[in-house]
């Protein structure tokens, strides 16, 4: 089976929830559609969705809740 990145968009700190007592959009293992949120990243006191552009199995993410990324930087891997 193939793997696939979900990259960072733009750079900011992502965040892996809607909120800080909520849960996450997609927790590591699950599954992913196409066009599913799995985060969000705070640029500026804005925050932008982070969606999948990939459909797969067993989401690993590459980056941790609260930790700033780079624009394309890998912040899941999927199996598709």
């Amino acid at each position: 089976m193939a793997q696939a990145e979900i990259k960072s968009p733009i750079p900011g700190t992502f965040y892996r929830k809607p909120a800080p007592d909520a849960a996450n959009f997609v927790d590591d293992g699950g599954a992913v559609e196409v066009g599913q949120q799995i985060g969000l990243i705070e640029v500026m006191k804005t925050f932008i969705p982070v969606m999948a552009d990939v459909a797969g199995t067993n989401i690993v993410f590459t980056v941790d809740n609260e930790e700033p990324v780079m624009a394309g930087q890998a912040i899941a891997e999927v199996t598709v």
